[in-house]
């Protein structure tokens, strides 16, 4: 499918500026959004070789993953904000220098310490491009229809760079595990010079809002941090319940903020709607399933079947080579059908999947563990692109920022859950295959929960 490519325009202060065509503004999103979404899974194959180089027990290994998630889901609220009040083109551009030399103090880092820290920046570059480059495409396409194929398009590049996250991470691997950190640079590139041919995004002077912001981090990381150190400690111990109590005294301080504030972050009047409610969850369930999938069996090849990385990484192809033409056929499906068939079918497929997993016997070959995921990756092309411009058509304007914060907030903490709750599972005194059935048990429950959930959209009208 190619992108439109008529021209658009855009209003600041009064004037008009026409882009020279949108197809730039989409391919500076597309790319942006490509690769911030595989350093969210390109680096699960590499972890046993991070260990082995920087040291590091499964926790340390679990905010590798959590670093870059955490801190992606909790400034993902602000961020929505932040594009909307800065305006789009600069917050992408921001949030993509950031990105680049984050990435580039990954690749060179000399300890494990070092290492998370720089990921937490990195999952700052990342919370500021997302919104912002969902933004760019709405600025650009005035079509819904146009509009509709380019959001498709974006969600076809998370949904393969997601799909292709260990397959690139198993290769790259076999130079050094710094080169999943190097290669962002030549695509960030890339994307800055495109982002020059792109019109200025209109602005909106909001005061910034520090205390719901402060209270979001606190809550997401006090949570993730006790989910993790629950795997040691048990739900039990003092560090796991200081850090539950915390979270739920941030959680009570953010909901006032954003109840009672004059200008709150996440505006609580969005949640009123049944699609964002929905299409959240939706967006938590595939993410946590999928990422937790891919972290799991990164770490069960590696550890209880004795594959290499690179074998690993192969492990996953299948479904990554069908997930790519998938994802033009649920467009399709989508403008005939509505949303609701590719959506449903998509996270019935994923339970189906897990489910299927959890019950296969250990002695299963890989290669039938390969065929088996395939459900799993078809579900991020076909539900994903429908939910993310079923979302959009759903607020105003004005509040397309806001409201792809929300929902790509949920996404990025379903992935930073699963890892730390996958993680402790796999910790635990039952063993790593234990784990591993609870987990994919998990992501089963989820993902039939949330096709029952978007049976409850309205069919969209077809013209």
């Amino acid at each position: 499918m190619s992108a439109p490519l008529a021209a658009s325009s855009t209003t600041i202060g009064g004037a008009q500026r026409r882009s020279p065509t949108p197809v730039f503004a989409l391919s500076a999103a597309l790319l942006g959004f490509f690769v911030i979404t595989l350093d969210a899974s390109v680096v699960n194959v590499a972890l046993p070789a991070i260990r082995s180089d920087l040291g590091g027990g499964m926790s340390g290994l679990q905010w590798v993953m959590d670093g870059y998630t955490l801190m992606f889901a909790a400034l993902l609220l602000s961020a929505g904000s932040l594009s909307d009040r800065v305006g789009a083109r600069r917050a992408f551009a921001i949030g993509l220098v950031v990105f680049v030399a984050s990435s580039t103090a990954c690749g060179l880092a000399p300890d494990l310490v070092t290492l998370i820290i720089a990921r937490m920046a990195q999952g700052l570059g990342a919370a500021m491009m997302t919104p912002s480059s969902l933004a760019l495409i709405r600025e650009a396409y005035d079509d819904p229809v146009k509009r509709g194929r380019a959001i498709a398009l974006w969600t076809i590049g998370g949904a393969v760079a997601a799909a292709a996250g260990p397959v690139a991470g198993g290769a790259l691997n076999l130079v050094s595990w710094r080169m999943i950190f190097f290669i962002n640079l030549p695509v960030g590139l890339v994307a800055l010079l495109l982002l020059v041919r792109v019109a200025h995004s209109p602005r909106r002077d909001v005061p910034f809002d520090w205390i719901g912001q402060i209270a979001a981090v606190l809550a997401m990381g006090a949570l993730t941090f006790g989910v993790i150190e629950a795997g040691a400690e048990g739900l039990g111990g003092p560090r796991v319940l200081v850090s539950l109590t915390i979270t739920g005294l941030a959680l009570l301080v953010f909901v006032t903020a954003q109840a009672r504030g004059r200008h709150p972050m996440v505006p609580l009047d969005l949640f009123r709607s049944r699609t964002v409610v929905i299409a959240s969850g939706t967006g938590f369930a595939f993410i946590a399933g999928f990422q937790g999938m891919v972290f799991v069996y990164s770490l069960y090849y590696q550890q209880q079947r004795g594959l290499s990385s690179f074998a690993t990484g192969l492990a996953f192809v299948p479904m990554t080579v069908l997930s790519a033409f998938i994802s033009v056929l649920a467009a399709r499906l989508a403008e005939r059908f509505g949303p609701r068939v590719p959506i449903v079918g998509g996270m019935l497929l994923m339970g189906t999947g897990t489910a299927t997993l959890a019950f296969l016997p250990a002695s299963t070959p890989v290669w039938a563990l390969s065929l088996v995921m395939i459900p799993v990756g078809v579900c991020g092309p076909l539900a994903m692109a429908p939910t993310t411009a079923v979302l959009l058509e759903s607020v105003p304007t004005h509040r397309s920022g806001v409201a792809s914060g929300v929902f790509n907030t949920s996404r990025q903490l379903g992935g930073a859950l699963a890892v730390a709750v996958f993680g402790a599972l796999l910790a635990g005194r039952d063993g790593i295959v234990h784990g591993l059935r609870e987990s994919l048990a998990i992501t089963a429950v989820m993902a039939f929960a949330s096709a029952a959930a978007n049976l409850l959209l309205k069919p969209a009208r077809r013209p």
